[in-house]
Parts: structure tokens; C-alpha cells; sequence
């Protein structure tokens, strides 16, 4: 039983494992697949609502205040892992389209991935310390903090996983979009 958990979750091959944690991820986070979201509603006096939820990292209200630390643990995670399998897959689609449309705005898919070709270039290196940061909670460098620019608040995160042979670090912004905090800057250091 031992070693099925064990080949469940670490695979016989780094892709694998990656996949396996990607899919343990979103059942823990819940699923917002198949759900339509607002993404272009960047008003911040919305006096529409809706009672249902729109999944793991918001609900529908605008409420911009700082979510709890479990939330931001969650978040990160979320982010650091759809971060490895689009390395892993070398298809950033994924992340791309579950970004702000903010983000959306200013870079597209493949500048995106040419952000990150050294990543991909370095994958045999790469892969092995994120598929160890998905696994580990993020450590806050700072406390997280929410500043306002044009009108918006973003939460700025700046964290890292304690991998080996190199550390990680991480700076992720959001911007609350459809009662959900969306991708708006992502920054991954592996140094």
C-alpha cells in the first residue's frame, strides 16, 4: 500500500509526478472549471451580485481586503503549480487563460513563454525543485500586502519554498476580477 501511495504520487517519471500533484491540487483547491467569469469588469463600484461562489479564492462580492493566510498559502500554491505544468508541458495556456485580463492585456501567450524559455531549456534541472515546491507551503518574505494603483487593489505576495539544491523565490500580484484574485505579475527566481 506504501509504495502504490508512493507511485501514485511521485511517479515513475518527474511528468508524472508533476501531473499527479497538479490533479491532487485542484481536487483540494475545488474546481472552477466550466464557470463563466466577468474578466472584463475592471469597475470597482459593481452594485451587481450574485449569492453563489466562485470558487477557492474569492467569492462574487468585490470585497478587496486582505484574504487569511491559509487563503494566501492556497493561492500561491495554485499559482506555483499551474507555474510547473506549464514548464512541465511547455504549454503556458493554461496559466495564460486563468490570468487577469489585465495580464491578458499586456503580454500574450507566447511572449509569456519566451519570459520563460530558459526554464524550459533547463527543464532536467528545473522540474525536479518545482515539482518539490508544489509540495512544500510557501514562506512569506514579506507579510502580503494589498496597494492600490489606478483605482485597483492588488495583492502583492513575495514568497519562497525552501528547494533544493536551490531555493525558490517567488513574487506573485493579483487583482481581484469577478470576486476572484487573478494573476496580474508572475515572477519565479531559482537561485
Amino acid at each position: 500500500m506504501k509504495n502504490a501511495i508512493k507511485t501514485l504520487f511521485l511517479g515513475k517519471d518527474l511528468l508524472s509526478s508533476v501531473l499527479a500533484m497538479m490533479i491532487v491540487a485542484s481536487i483540494v483547491l475545488g474546481c472552477t472549471c466550466g464557470k463563466n467569469f466577468d474578466l472584463g469588469n475592471t469597475s470597482s463600484n459593481s452594485s451587481s451580485s450574485n449569492s453563489s461562489s466562485d470558487g477557492p479564492f474569492g467569492d462574487d462580492s468585490e470585497d478587496t481586503s486582505m484574504p487569511d493566510d491559509a487563503l494566501l498559502k492556497a493561492l500561491v500554491k495554485s499559482t506555483t503549480a499551474s507555474f510547473a505544468n506549464a514548464i512541465s508541458t511547455e504549454d503556458f495556456s493554461t496559466i495564460y487563460n486563468d490570468a487577469s485580463e489585465d495580464f491578458k492585456k499586456t503580454y500574450t501567450e507566447q511572449q509569456m513563454k519566451d519570459v520563460f524559455k530558459d526554464f524550459i531549456a533547463k527543464k532536467r534541472q528545473v522540474l525536479p525543485i518545482l515539482a518539490k515546491a508544489i509540495t512544500l507551503e510557501p514562506e512569506f518574505a514579506e507579510k502580503p500586502s494589498i496597494r492600490t494603483q489606478s483605482g485597483n487593489d492588488i495583492l502583492v505576495v513575495d514568497g519562497k519554498y525552501t528547494t533544493k539544491p536551490l531555493p525558490m523565490k517567488v513574487h506573485y500580484e493579483y487583482v481581484k476580477r469577478g470576486g476572484q484574485w487573478k494573476l496580474l505579475i508572475l515572477k519565479v527566481f531559482i537561485t
